[in-house]
């Protein structure tokens, strides 16, 4: 085997390592709830929302490489090529490197307290911060108890939402909370389809994640459920008049979710072949947060 031959393998495992598609699990809250923000009050500080977006970022490389980091010490991922530990072989340096990010992301979100002369925001994502911790960190572990799912819906959704929308009107909105609800789902879903792959390796250290407890199949049958519930969200806001017509662009993401169904749904039983449903999962998350957020944009754009 050449060293071209392996050079190219190295990269695509540092790539899935890294995860770059995944940090719009940060941005859409950021984004959407920012939009909401826009809708209601015509107004945008640019400066506040860039700050919360890279500061957002920051963190979420936090929780992935922590994660890491807790994961390496119960060996659920012995077998995964692509974890960050596994590639340095250095759990000590991971570790620091991603208490760095977190550091530098709080600073960001402290900024915008100060800026504000109110530390509301930052209490909300250091709860943010706290869910991440717990869902993977010791002596909880949560996600090994199956919790993951509803703990990234609360992180990512309602809390997450929250913090930008204030951190922009430094008030609250019934709109923006329900608006966390279907982008806080459809985070969730990527969480839930990235245990199909590895539900064996899960089992075998005792990892309850919702596909080991309600098997594969089962699992399987219940994503188009999950998939549809934000769309149908979607829908019921808009006729409640609670969301602008526009939001339902976020339906053109449909086929994207048909093929995470798709791909799934008939394969499975054979996990080796689902190591990238996780990745159409977070393409559908960013097709449905954009096109959502940019319903909201378009009440006045238009």
């Amino acid at each position: 085997m050449t060293l071209r031959s392996v050079e190219p393998s190295k990269k695509k495992l540092w790539y899935a390592a890294i995860k770059p598609p995944m940090y719009s699990v940060a941005v859409m809250p950021i984004w959407v709830g920012s939009a909401v923000a826009f809708a209601e009050t015509r107004s945008l500080n640019l400066l506040v929302f860039f700050t919360f977006l890279i500061s957002a970022i920051l963190i979420l490389a936090w929780e992935n490489l922590s994660n890491d980091v807790f994961d390496s010490e119960t060996g659920v991922d012995v077998n995964k090529a692509n974890s960050v530990v596994n590639l340095t072989g250095n759990k000590s340096l991971i570790f620091w490197i991603s208490n760095a990010f977190l550091v530098a992301g709080l600073s960001g979100i402290l900024a915008i307290a100060l800026m504000q002369g109110d530390f509301t925001v930052i209490g909300l994502v250091l709860a943010c911060c706290a869910i991440g911790y717990i869902y993977q960190g010791p002596p909880f572990r949560l996600s090994y108890q199956g919790l993951g799912e509803p703990l990234c819906f609360l992180a990512f959704g309602p809390l997450a939402f929250s913090a930008a929308y204030y951190s922009q009107t430094k008030a609250w909105s019934g709109t923006n909370l329900a608006a966390s609800i279907g982008v806080g789902i459809a985070t969730s879903l990527i969480l839930f389809c990235s245990h199909f792959n590895q539900v064996e390796d899960d089992a075998a250290i005792g990892k309850k994640s919702p596909v080991v407890r309600l098997g594969a199949k089962r699992s399987a049958q219940l994503l188009p459920w999950i998939c549809g519930s934000f769309y149908a969200l979607t829908i019921l806001f808009v006729i409640l008049k609670l969301f602008p017509v526009w939001t339902l662009l976020s339906l053109l993401s449909f086929p994207v979710a048909k093929r995470l169904c798709h791909t799934i749904g008939s394969q499975y039983h054979q996990p080796h072949k689902l190591l990238r449903c996780r990745l159409i999962a977070v393409e559908l998350h960013f097709w449905f947060g954009l096109l959502f957020g940019l319903g909201f944009l378009f009440l006045y754009a238009i």
